[in-house]
């Protein structure tokens, strides 16, 4: 009789387990632990500087391990039989010989900079030309938004997409750690923090991916729990923008595929891989848009179920900006489990180079821990939080969504046109013309000094003229830092044919424009007819 009333239970149990639904799945990553608005949370000095430790620690490891296979895999995963690897003296290699892997930990530290020097009050003028200013390279909407700023165009319009053809790229986002980090609990404050800084560079969805990620950070201070952390970040970005669709699709469909990491990433392809914004994406794999490799982050997170080297491997061989989507991800992990946990294999090669100033930087690792807890102090202190002897108590804000933004709404991406050989340089030819029919276009090329007795600051001078009304009078630096990004573009035109002209004012000999391509936008996309 007790072995069949054993089994009987054994049954049930069993009947139990395999039937559990989709649904119990859901209500597992929605996570515990609901905030409560004023909410107080105790920590410890010393697990604050450990998480803050962590962070920073886990950004520049996961840059690391996925640096080799940046932008090698568009369009494609990272086969399980790619080896990426992982040695004592890894990270020092990188330090000294390709240090510009770091960008987006110099970036960051761009504005560590500015809070340590002006405080928590520092005005977004000072983010804005430290930014511009800086000597290191950059690229889309980092470079776009520096050009703007150089030339008078100062936050927000920097950002905004009629001035920033790539506001929807994912700058911000691999920018936007320090904003979490200062802000442990406080996830509205980080959302502060993103709306002065992150609007340099960004807009729209390209900004919510900076929001996310901060919140990502500020709430892994609080809970334990790597689901409720995805779930609960979501809540500061509104729910009609494309970014928190994608992402709660991403959620969604690990719960359907929790076991199938690869299922997931392929149901964002088909679903949200079509970049209609950054000049260099459309109409190719290639794919730098915020939300893609926000999406990438969250199935590392998701699917490394709070193993670090898991968690950083498969965000890294979801591939395209692969190398700052698990510096992305190994931040966040790294301040939820701390410094101290974050397993030994990984921290040999970080200590080689702790004390070593980040390129382009009189800040290491190792000062940046510091500053960090310095300035998460003062935030807590700030938002009416309490030093009590060794504790810390912090208020913790419930997160509420930051304001709405769509970029390049109405706009479709229609044709890429290559420029004929014979028409790509504009030098001694002097002018460009073609003609289209949409409502927008841009295009992209580089301006150029071949002449060696012209200073490196030379700026070709063009005018753009449309149905031969003159639209603006650029001037475009052949120097590389201070390059405008894409050479000329124009949104929100009537939908009509349009004649574009480009005419080089004075021209220097051996020195002009070299142009690539044109992307032509209409109000509506291509029906794409039955063949």
């Amino acid at each position: 009789m007790k072995i069949k009333l054993l089994l009987l239970v054994w049954i049930i149990l069993i009947f139990h387990s395999c039937s559990q639904t989709t649904e119990e799945k859901k209500f597992q990553l929605s996570g515990s632990n609901q905030i409560t608005e004023g909410q107080i949370f105790t920590i410890s000095k010393e697990t604050l500087k450990d998480k803050i430790k962590g962070g920073w620690a886990g950004q520049a490891i996961g840059v690391t391990y996925g640096g080799p296979t940046e932008f090698r895999f568009t369009g494609t995963i990272i086969q399980d039989y790619t080896p990426i690897s992982w040695y004592k003296g890894y990270m020092k290699e990188w330090f000294e010989n390709a240090p510009g892997l770091y960008d987006d930990i110099y970036m960051d530290l761009t504005f560590v900079d500015i809070f340590e020097k002006y405080g928590l009050n520092a005005p977004v003028d000072s983010f804005a030309m430290a930014f511009a200013k800086a000597k290191y390279p950059l690229w889309h909407a980092n470079q776009a938004a520096r050009y703007n700023i150089l030339n008078g165009i100062m936050p927000p319009q920097s950002g905004y997409w009629i001035n920033n053809p790539h506001a929807d790229c994912i700058d911000f986002q691999i920018e936007a750690d320090f904003a979490g980090l200062m802000s442990p609990g406080m996830v509205n404050s980080a959302s502060e923090i993103c709306d002065k800084i992150g609007h340099i560079m960004n807009h729209g969805d390209g900004w919510y991916g900076g929001v996310y990620v901060a919140a990502l950070y500020s709430l892994a201070f609080y809970s334990d729990n790597i689901e409720f952390i995805v779930n609960e970040a979501l809540k500061t970005i509104p729910q009609q923008s494309t970014f928190y669709q994608c992402i709660a699709d991403v959620i969604k469909w690990c719960n359907e595929y929790p076991d199938d990491w690869k299922r997931t990433w392929f149901e964002v392809e088909k679903k949200w891989s079509e970049d209609v914004g950054c000049p260099d994406g459309v109409f190719k794999a290639f794919n730098i848009d915020a939300k893609v490799n926000a999406a990438y982050i969250v199935i590392g997170l998701l699917y490394g179920q709070g193993d670090f080297g898991k968690t950083i491997d498969i965000s890294t061989r979801c591939g395209q900006d692969s190398d700052c989507n698990p510096a992305s991800a190994g931040g966040v992990l790294g301040t939820k489990i701390g410094y101290g946990k974050i397993p030994e294999k990984w921290k040999v090669p970080l200590y080689e180079v702790e004390d070593v100033d980040f390129k382009y930087t009189t800040i290491s690792l190792n000062d940046v821990y510091e500053m960090g807890y310095k300035h998460a102090i003062q935030m807590i202190e700030k938002n009416e939080g309490l030093i009590e002897g060794n504790n810390l108590k912090i208020k913790l804000q419930a997160p509420k969504a930051v304001k709405f933004e769509q970029n390049f709404e109405g706009h479709y991406p229609v044709e890429r046109r290559r420029i004929p050989e014979k028409n790509k340089i504009i030098e001694d030819t002097i002018e460009f013309t073609f003609e289209f029919t949409g409502i927008g276009f841009v295009i992209r090329g580089n301006s150029y000094n071949n002449n060696s007795d012209t200073p490196s600051d030379f700026k070709n001078i063009s005018e753009l003229f449309i149905d031969d009304q003159l639209v603006e009078t650029v001037k475009l630096p052949a120097f590389f830092t201070t390059r405008r990004y894409d050479l000329f573009w124009k949104y929100n035109l009537p939908k009509q044919k349009h004649v574009v002209r480009i005419k080089l004012k004075d021209p220097k000999n051996k020195c002009g424009l070299w142009l690539n391509d044109i992307l032509i936008y209409s109000d509506s996309p291509n029906k794409i007819e039955n063949i």
